[in-house]
């Protein structure tokens, strides 16, 4: 059974200018909960009902939000079942009413940096016209918001296999745990938002509505107030003439090469960012998907079978362990398989926008870097292809060895 449970008001967030004392009347608000919960399902006709009760026909006062709130996922417990596949719709339904209620009587709260980006962000600190692979360790060495392993999270390798071999080698996750907090910070928590706004299957096309543009724009606007987009911008506005040099024209560019629709599949089915960063699943096979923390909320609902490691190619190389910051996997999502996919462990998700948007602006297909993470050091491929002419169709980075 699929187990609700309930968290505070996102932190990130203030209510508008709400009265308190209002008439909010919460059997109200129940009784068209229950109607909406009804058949599993809300669409877009009643996702705007449910933005339009808030907003105009029953507005929570400032004291009444967490009522609103709580009331959602209190009615939903009324509706769960023994069934998996209706307790995940369900579960939908009562985050489209959250985030309705968050979109209708709460506003963005400023967020300024805990910590001054750093002088060594200029391009100059590792030189305008230095290479990709420089500009490729500076961003990881910029990335102040990456997890710790051992602390933030706790990974279970278990056993190595080699890529053709197709038995399970772990009985267990891949993640035994992640700090939940970390799903606070303003760059992993619009990151997050962003998961459930695509369908996995190529050739279905993808519907965007209103309220998931705006979570685009949010992630973007979160992740440009970090020091590796900062960098990132710089330096392929120094490196790459059509790069726009102010801030608004650079988000215009990410959003348009990472988050416009085109054809995967014979219609508009896909983005750069869904194939890199979610995974699609096409041909009865695992398409992209290169994010770890995509899958290890996937790995938690039960819907990916993390089956080992893939090992080093040379009988030199490192052992793979827990510390490690980049692992080449293999496992199956939603009844197909990915034999080979390398990922990064425990990184922001402004580094590796940061990354593959650098390599994909100013770089080539294959861009051949050596990146030291502090406890190893690995060869890698970084990998970048276009898709519809100018917008990233996938980018991935291809571990080519691995040293202590």
């Amino acid at each position: 059974m699929l187990y609700l449970t309930q968290f505070s008001l996102v932190p990130l967030c203030r209510p508008n200018d709400l009265e308190s004392g209002s008439s909010f009347d919460a059997e109200k608000a129940e009784e068209f909960y229950r109607a909406l919960f009804s058949d599993l399902s809300v669409d877009q006709e009643e996702n705007e009902e449910l933005v339009a009760f808030f907003r105009d026909e029953n507005t929570p006062g400032a004291d009444d939000l967490v009522t609103a709130r709580a009331t959602a996922f209190r009615v939903g417990c009324d509706f769960l079942t023994d069934d998996k596949e209706s307790n995940i719709k369900l579960l939908k339904c009562i985050n489209i009413i959250v985030h309705a209620l968050e979109t209708s009587c709460l506003k963005p709260k400023p967020y300024t940096l805990k910590m001054e980006v750093p002088q060594a962000i200029s391009v100059e600190a590792i030189g305008m016209d230095s290479s990709v692979e420089k500009a490729v360790q500076h961003l990881w060495d910029l990335d102040a918001n990456r997890l710790s392993p051992n602390d933030d999270y706790v990974l279970n390798v278990q056993s190595g296999k080699k890529p053709y071999q197709k038995h399970d080698g772990a009985n267990d996750p891949l993640f035994t745990s992640v700090d939940s907090s970390v799903f606070r910070r303003p760059t992993y928590k619009t990151f997050y938002a962003l998961l459930d706004n695509y369908v996995a299957q190529t050739g279905t096309e993808e519907n965007v509505t209103d309220a998931e543009r705006q979570e685009v724009w949010d992630f973007l606007s979160a992740i440009m107030q970090t020091a590796p987009m900062q960098f990132c911008h710089k330096y392929c506005c120094a490196n790459n003439p059509d790069v726009p040099s102010d801030t608004k024209g650079f988000l215009k560019l990410l959003h348009k090469i990472w988050f416009d629709m085109y054809r995967r599949s014979g219609t508009t089915d896909s983005s750069g960012f869904e194939h890199v960063f979610v995974g699609e699943v096409k041909d009865d096979k695992v398409s992209g998907f290169h994010n770890w923390i995509a899958f290890y909320l996937e790995e938690k609902k039960g819907d990916i079978d993390y089956r080992g490691y893939i090992k080093p190619r040379g009988y030199n190389e490192a052992e793979t362990n827990s510390d490690d910051h980049i692992l080449t996997l293999q496992f199956a999502w939603k009844g197909v398989e990915k034999m080979v996919g390398t990922s990064f462990i425990g990184v922001s998700p402004e580094f590796e926008m940061a990354l593959y948007t650098t390599c994909f602006l100013v770089g080539q297909e294959n861009n051949k870097v050596t990146l030291n993470t502090g406890n190893d050091e690995f060869d890698l491929n970084i990998k970048v292809y276009t898709m519809s002419h100018d917008k990233i169709g996938t980018s991935y980075s291809e571990a080519l060895s691995h040293n202590d």
